[in-house]
C-alpha cells in the first residue's frame, strides 16, 4: 500500500476524536518521519492544508515546558465553529458564479461523467474577482474538484477543423438555456445513443459474479438477424433531471427522433410543465436530428401542431456533438448501469435503462418503439415551406424556432 494510503486510513480512524492542535501535531509527525516530500504527501492523505502542517512542525521543534503545556493547549485550540469561515459561506454566490464561466465550455467524454475545462484556475480566479467575487486560483481549484471537474491530459478526440463560431454557438445555447429556464419553460438534450447488439454478446466492464463462473458469451459478435439492433433515442430534461428513452428497432431517422420527444412529453413533459407554451430543443448538428435534416424540421411542425408549443431549436455546431448534455448526464450513466452485462433481449435493455439512478436524483424512463420508420422518404421544398419556420438572427441554420400551425 501507498504511503499516502497508509497515512489517509490513520487519519480517517483518528480524526473523530483528535482536536484542531492534536490533528495539526499528528500530522506534522507523520511529515517528519517520512522526511523529503512528505509535507506534500501528508496533505494530500489528510485534506489538510499545508500551512497547517508546517505550523505543526514549527510547534514540535519548539517543544514547550511541561508547565506551560496547558496553558498553550487552551490557546492554541479554537472553539467548535472558530475560525475563518469558507469562502461559500461569505459568498454563497460564488459556486454559481463559477459554474457560469465554465459552463459554457465544459468538456468530456461522452462515456464518462467526468468534465473539464479549458480555462486555468488563475484565468477564472481573475475573472470571478473582476465580477465582483474575490478568490484564489487554489480556492477555484478546490472549488472545481466538488463540481466533479477534474485535470486531465490530453487525448485523441479532435474531430476536424473547428467553425469559427463554435465558442460563440456554445455561448448563444447557454444563454437561451438560462433564459428558458428563467421562465420555467422545458430544456431537453436530445440524441440517439450508440446502437447496441442484441444476444448473447460481451459487453464492456465487470460486475461481481461467483469466483470463476463468468457470465458466457459468444465468440464472436455477428449481429443475430432474429434479435437485431437496439437503437436507443433519449431525451433528458435539464432541469428535472430526468431522462425518457424510446428503444427503436427498425432505423434512426427524424420520424423516429420526433416521435421519441412526443412520448417524452406525453409521459413526462406535460406533467413537468403543465402552463408551458414553449419548449428548447438543443440537439447535434448532424443525424436524425441534425440541422440540414428537412424530415426532421417537417416532424417537428407536426409535434407543434399537436401540442400547440412553440419549439426552439439550438444545434451544437458540427463535430462538437460530445458536448451535448445528454451525453454526459443521461447516457454515460446508462453505460456503467449496464455495463458487464450481455444485453440478450430488448427487454433486459428497456428494464436496464428504466432502473438508471444516480445519487444526484437521475430518474429514467423507457419504453421500446416497434414502429416502422422508412428511410428514403424525401421532403420537396414545397413541403419544407409550408413549415413555420423562425430562424434566429444569428446562425439562423443552427438556431430557429417552429410554430404551431397547419401543414
Amino acid at each position: 500500500m501507498r504511503e499516502v494510503d497508509l497515512i489517509q486510513n490513520k487519519y480517517q480512524a483518528l480524526s473523530a476524536v483528535l482536536d484542531e492542535r492534536a490533528r495539526r501535531l499528528w500530522a506534522a509527525t507523520e511529515a517528519r518521519a517520512l522526511g523529503r516530500g512528505a509535507v506534500t504527501i501528508v496533505a494530500s492523505a489528510t485534506g489538510l492544508a499545508r500551512n497547517t502542517i508546517y505550523a505543526g512542525l514549527n510547534e514540535l521543534s519548539k517543544p514547550l515546558p511541561r508547565s506551560k503545556a496547558t496553558e498553550s493547549l487552551a490557546s492554541r485550540t479554537r472553539r467548535p465553529g472558530g475560525g475563518r469561515h469558507t469562502l461559500i459561506e461569505t459568498d454563497p454566490e460564488l459556486a454559481d458564479a463559477l459554474e457560469a464561466l465554465v459552463e459554457p465550455s465544459t468538456r468530456g467524454d461522452p462515456e464518462s461523467p467526468l468534465r473539464w475545462t479549458c480555462k486555468s484556475t488563475s484565468e477564472l480566479a481573475r475573472m470571478l474577482t473582476r465580477h465582483g467575487h474575490p478568490v484564489s486560483p487554489r480556492t477555484v481549484a478546490q472549488l472545481l474538484h466538488q463540481m466533479e471537474f477534474s485535470l486531465q491530459g490530453n487525448a485523441k478526440a479532435q474531430e476536424g477543423t473547428s467553425h469559427p463560431d463554435r465558442d460563440e454557438q456554445f455561448k448563444y445555447i447557454a444563454r437561451q438555456t438560462r433564459l428558458f429556464q428563467a421562465r420555467h419553460h422545458p430544456v431537453i438534450s436530445v440524441d440517439t445513443k450508440k446502437k447496441e447488439l442484441v444476444g448473447a454478446f460481451k459487453n464492456v466492464g465487470r460486475e461481481w459474479q461467483p469466483k470463476g463462473r463468468p457470465v458466457r458469451v459468444n465468440v464472436h459478435d455477428f449481429k443475430d438477424k432474429r434479435l437485431g439492433k437496439a437503437i436507443p433515442y433519449g431525451v433528458y430534461d435539464l432541469r428535472e433531471n430526468t431522462g425518457w428513452v424510446s428503444v427503436g428497432v427498425d432505423h434512426d431517422t427524424p420520424a423516429f427522433a420526433v416521435q421519441s420527444i412526443r412520448m417524452w412529453w406525453t409521459q413526462m413533459g406535460r406533467c413537468a410543465y403543465p402552463d408551458s407554451k414553449e419548449l428548447l430543443i438543443t440537439a447535434d448538428g448532424g443525424g436524425s436530428n441534425g440541422y440540414r435534416a428537412r424530415a426532421w424540421k417537417v416532424a417537428l411542425q407536426a409535434f407543434a401542431t399537436e401540442t400547440g408549443l412553440k419549439i426552439s431549436i439550438c444545434h451544437f455546431p458540427p463535430g462538437t456533438s460530445k458536448w451535448n448534455k445528454i451525453e454526459h448526464r443521461l447516457f454515460c450513466h446508462i453505460t456503467q448501469h449496464w455495463r458487464g452485462r450481455p444485453l440478450v433481449s430488448l427487454e433486459v435493455i428497456v428494464n436496464l435503462i428504466a432502473n438508471t439512478t444516480t445519487e444526484a436524483g437521475l430518474r429514467v424512463k423507457a419504453k421500446r418503439d416497434r414502429r416502422k420508420y422508412a428511410l428514403a422518404k424525401s421532403i420537396s421544398r414545397v413541403d419544407l415551406a409550408r413549415v413555420q419556420l423562425k430562424p434566429a438572427s444569428f446562425h439562423g441554420e443552427w438556431n430557429y424556432a417552429i410554430l404551431p400551425g397547419t401543414i
